[in-house]
């Protein structure tokens, strides 16, 4: 496939690029973060001024069932400021603004206010099968076009990744799985 001659159209979603799902040694750590770190250092020059970082935080106080979610993962239960929710080191010079949530999903209103009438949301990012997946999803309900960039995400094992993308594809005219290359930004340093 060529790649368009034209920036790719839409406002690029960087989702939960953070410490502690590239620290290999934490407990949410994403295994190919890398992989989709890599992914959006592709994307990023091909989205100047018009890409957004989002970064999940645990709230000060769980209530309702993320009280359960918090008992099972204790050691998140820290300020947003703690260094696991800093975003990892290859993005932290490189991020403008940065929306940040203490839910899965990032389609908020500070999201959806970022977009123009019309543009599509480009997902990249972790987790393919919890955050990107739960944006998505919001988003395309919302009746926003959502491109989720396949190599430019990961999830928690290869199996969740691959099984969410096809997913994904199901919400299909609303929701496209697409690549770096397809979007022209595959070949980029």
């Amino acid at each position: 496939m060529t790649a368009p001659a034209s920036a790719p159209a839409g406002l690029l979603a960087v989702i939960d690029m953070q410490r502690v799902f590239a620290d290999p040694g934490s407990p949410w750590g994403v295994p190919r973060f890398a992989d989709a770190a890599t992914g959006v250092r592709h994307l990023l020059p091909a989205f100047t001024g018009r890409t957004v970082f989002t970064r999940f935080l645990a709230p000060a106080l769980p209530t309702g069932a993320w009280r359960a979610y918090y008992a099972r993962w204790p050691f998140a239960l820290q300020p947003p400021d703690a260094p696991l929710w800093r975003l990892a080191d290859d993005f932290a010079d490189r991020a403008g603004p940065t929306l940040d949530t203490e839910t899965f999903g990032k389609w908020t209103p500070g999201l959806a206010a970022r977009l123009a009438p019309g543009e599509p949301l480009v997902l990249a990012g972790v987790s393919t099968e919890c955050c990107v997946l739960t944006t998505a999803l919001a988003a395309a309900d919302a009746g926003t076009e959502v491109l989720v960039v396949a190599d430019a995400c990961a999830g928690v094992d290869d199996r969740a990744h691959r099984e969410t993308l096809r997913l994904l594809e199901l919400y299909g005219p609303l929701v496209r799985v697409v690549t770096t290359g397809e979007l022209g930004a595959g070949d980029l340093p």
